[in-house]
């Protein structure tokens, strides 16, 4: 393995058609292999328009084990390209039972580990709660040729704790699929805000851990959602080695040198430094007075 690794995250608007949401997405696999990159990482539930803007019944059909005709198309793109794919889909793992998952996939094609979300939103437009189960693998990363690969997903982004648990596990590389957007009463007034909040966010967690942070976010107006594209690549001192525009399909590419982890571990010791004798706490939903 070595240290210096080009990755690519996507973003793509999401058409009606699975089947042509999945071909677009495997051409961009291939494309960014072209370019270099041998870590890909693609959207939130990529192969899909994001129906959880109602609660619709019939959406559960689009869902598929994670054995199903997607996953597999993906894997093969990665064979075939010889790069490592970090793939969200909405996995039906039984009847009734569906997650918001990604999967881990390796230059072979071969699928080394899944990630479900497990924190689900329940808000305006984003009604996952009807649709998913949280997740009970817990916060992972997946041993890969290019190195441990983390995942987390969306709304697990905003917690701190996740990032955390999932550096603890090792890994290099912690990639979140997004979908994330503006609704159209609010993006004068809170647009602007709201982004740089998501970002801030994700870049703090770079910090924090010592990690390279990958957010991969879809793009395109779907229903009452305007997705705000802005995937982003950070190092582990947050800076932004790539940003993605809000409006178009786009790769973006950066050069991820693993060296750099060690570097801003020890210059900024916080994983040394932790009190955890003293965070016994954090499992409490709230410390009353």
């Amino acid at each position: 393995m070595t240290a210096n690794i080009k990755v690519a995250a996507i973003q793509m608007p999401c058409g009606p058609h699975v089947d042509d949401n999945v071909h677009q997405a495997c051409c961009a696999i291939g494309s960014a292999a072209d370019a270099g990159a041998k870590l890909v990482c693609l959207q939130e539930l990529f192969n899909s328009r994001y129906f959880c803007q109602t609660e619709d019944h019939d959406q559960f059909k689009i869902a598929e084990s994670l054995d199903g005709p997607t996953i597999t198309k993906v894997c093969d793109a990665a064979r075939s390209a010889g790069v490592v794919v970090v793939a969200g889909i909405f996995e039906r793992r039984s009847a009734g039972l569906f997650h918001n998952s990604a999967v881990v996939i390796e230059t072979d094609g071969s699928v080394v580990g899944t990630y479900r979300k497990m924190h689900i939103p329940d808000d305006p437009f984003f009604y996952e709660k009807f649709y998913f189960t949280p997740g009970d693998l817990g916060f992972q990363s997946f041993a890969t040729s290019v190195g441990k690969v983390g995942v987390c997903i969306c709304w697990d982004q905003w917690f701190p704790e996740a990032a955390r648990l999932t550096a603890l596990t090792g890994a290099d590389f912690l990639v979140y699929p997004t979908a994330i957007g503006w609704q159209e009463p609010e993006k004068a007034q809170f647009g602007e805000a709201q982004r740089n909040a998501w970002q801030t966010m994700m870049r703090s967690h770079a910090i924090a851990n010592g990690i390279f942070v990958i957010a991969s976010n879809r793009v395109g107006v779907e229903d009452n959602i305007e997705f705000w594209g802005s995937s982003f690549v950070a190092d582990p001192y947050g800076e932004l080695l790539a940003v993605g525009g809000d409006d178009r399909a786009e790769t973006i590419l950066a050069d991820c040198d693993l060296d750099l982890i060690e570097t801003a571990r020890t210059h900024w010791p916080f994983l040394r430094d932790r009190r955890i004798d003293a965070y016994g706490n954090l499992t409490k939903r709230f410390i009353d007075s």
